[in-house]
């Protein structure tokens, strides 16, 4: 059990934390439960969960800048549980650096399944060495989740963009279409998805040194996908 994934919970509704907590560890993950963003906070000076559940409404801190934060500092998934059911707070999230997004009232089996979706690695990369690849003089490391240039400089990057650069490491020299990625890394089809996929692109371009008017790795194909024209090794 003290290898199981650990889940952090955020959420100021003692009940709903411990309805998710329940599922969670039935399931077998281990779990800790905050009521305060600061509370929270101070805890990932000392622990690093592999997923994090946050609520959009806390009493001491804007979720929603918490989250920003968060996808920008750690590399633990992010799901928002939230009321807020408008388009446009799913969309603001997932453009944040959020992986997920779960409206409540929620089925407590569905964010256990939304998790594991998140956690899952792919079995063909589950061998030695295979947690950091080398691509165009770029190194990324997937345990710690950072990128390093040709020079040594060292970015972290969140894990919303570490499942998309996985994609495309996976995929060299292969059209991905909307539709791939949607399978592939799961959520929900339609105009949040397709902007977070941007954001998260656009974001990897950024910390790749990538020209937006001529990217040399992450290239456009119009009205059918992406493709990744790096080299790998």
């Amino acid at each position: 059990m003290t290898d199981a994934p650990l889940i952090a919970i955020l959420d100021d509704e003692p009940e709903i934390r411990r309805l998710l907590s329940a599922a969670l560890e039935e399931a077998g993950f281990r779990t800790l439960g905050f009521g305060r963003a600061t509370e929270f906070e101070a805890a990932l000076r000392r622990i690093q969960p592999d997923a994090c559940l946050i609520d959009l409404g806390l009493p001491d801190r804007d979720g929603l800048a918490l989250v920003h934060r968060l996808a920008s500092q750690s590399g633990a998934a992010i799901i928002i549980i939230s009321g807020r059911a408008q388009v446009q707070d799913r969309v603001t999230g997932l453009e944040l650096g959020a992986d997920d997004y779960i409206i409540k009232p929620f089925e407590p089996a569905e964010v256990v399944a939304r998790i594991r979706a998140r956690l899952r690695k792919p079995q063909r990369d589950a061998g030695p060495g295979r947690q950091q690849i080398r691509f165009a003089g770029w190194s990324a490391d997937f345990d710690r989740y950072t990128l390093t240039s040709p020079e040594g400089a060292e970015t972290p990057i969140s894990h919303a963009e570490a499942e998309v650069l996985r994609l495309f490491l996976d995929n060299p020299r292969r059209l991905i279409s909307r539709a791939q990625m949607l399978e592939t890394l799961g959520g929900t089809a339609g105009e949040s998805f397709d902007r977070a996929m941007d954001v998260r692109i656009s974001r990897l371009r950024t910390k790749l040194g990538e020209d937006p008017k001529n990217p040399r790795l992450i290239k456009t194909i119009y009205g059918a996908g992406y493709i990744f024209l790096a080299e790998l090794g």
